[in-house]
């Protein structure tokens, strides 16, 4: 998908605007479609991860739409419910950490804090990893990957908080713009993939 990506040309009498314009509102359809292939709750992974292809698409250029999004999705899902389980029981043991804090347990802020860092790290890495999958990847390869680029690419991984954060803010003030902007999450992380692959 790089090699049709630096070989993508703007379509013919298509302004930079519009251009631009395009791709924000196919975020938006994309954030739509993360949000109901996650209803599942397991599948959140797998949504993503079928978001982020089918913006590549859009970014290179290439057709796409809802039928090779659902194709993606399937593809994804089979072993992607599993990072899902994993990212669901992270966040109860961050739960746990919290609770303990709010108790009052010695040292339980300090363990709190490690416990949220950690949780928001494998958010990022998460993201990544769905933002770099494609057909007959190993998610565990891809979570591998995506750990050391969390690390390594310390800018990247701040612009995907930075996102993650946008989505809760939206989410506490509307949940339906929290539900579009899962596009634009997406869409960043493909673009922080790209950057780095370019380093």
């Amino acid at each position: 998908m790089t090699e049709a990506r630096a070989k993508a040309r703007p379509a013919p009498g298509e302004s930079r605007f519009a251009q631009g314009f395009a791709l924000f509102a196919e975020c938006l359809l994309t954030g739509v479609w993360i949000a109901v292939a996650a209803l599942g709750l397991v599948t959140y992974p797998a949504a993503f991860a079928a978001g982020a292809r089918h913006l590549g698409r859009r970014l290179a250029h290439e057709r796409g739409g809802w039928r090779e999004f659902a194709a993606d999705f399937r593809a994804a899902v089979r072993r992607g419910w599993l990072v899902g389980v994993a990212g669901w029981a992270a966040l109860a043991v961050v739960w746990v950490d919290v609770r303990a804090v709010r108790d009052g347990l010695p040292g339980g802020a300090a363990v709190g804090a490690v416990g949220v860092l950690a949780l928001i790290g494998a958010a990022v890495t998460g993201l990544r990893a769905a933002a770099a999958w494609h057909p007959g990847a190993s998610w565990r390869a891809l979570l591998a990957g995506a750990g050391r680029r969390t690390v390594l690419d310390p800018a990247g991984s701040f612009l995907l908080v930075g996102g993650l954060a946008v989505v809760v803010c939206s989410a506490w003030f509307s949940a339906p713009l929290a539900v579009a902007v899962l596009g634009a999450v997406a869409a960043a992380a493909v673009a922080v993939e790209e950057r780095y692959r370019r380093r």
